[in-house]
């Protein structure tokens, strides 16, 4: 593959969903530890706990959760996609695939965002 080509590829929307699903699993996996430490103040610091939860009143909390949501849909949507490729066959279809599956995981977190505010 030429480099020109190569570069070209890297435009792609399937490879730009790879990427996207790649990214939003790593940003899940920095995500979960920290969730992991939530639940383990719910059991054994009630305090700490209340003042943990009070802040996340802050519409900039609010806001990382909705895009959260969108990861968490990306990447759920994604792991679909790539369920599709290796067990069926091929098709044309598969960029407009990605693309609703960045559509709807915009909707979704868009959907959490106005239920929050």
């Amino acid at each position: 593959m030429t480099i020109a080509r190569h570069i070209k590829h890297r435009g792609d929307a399937l490879w730009l969903a790879a990427l996207i699903h790649r990214l939003s699993g790593l940003a899940l996996a920095i995500f979960l530890p920290l969730h992991f430490l939530v639940l383990a103040l719910a059991l054994h610091h009630a305090v700490r706990l209340d003042a943990f939860l009070h802040w996340t009143d802050q519409p900039l909390v609010k806001l990382a959760e909705a895009l959260l949501i969108f990861l968490l849909t990306v990447h759920l949507l994604g792991g679909l996609r790539v369920l599709v490729i290796e067990n069926f066959d091929w098709h044309d279809g598969q960029k407009r695939l990605a693309t609703l599956a960045a559509t709807i995981s915009a909707i979704v977190a868009f959907i959490f965002l106005v239920r929050v505010f």
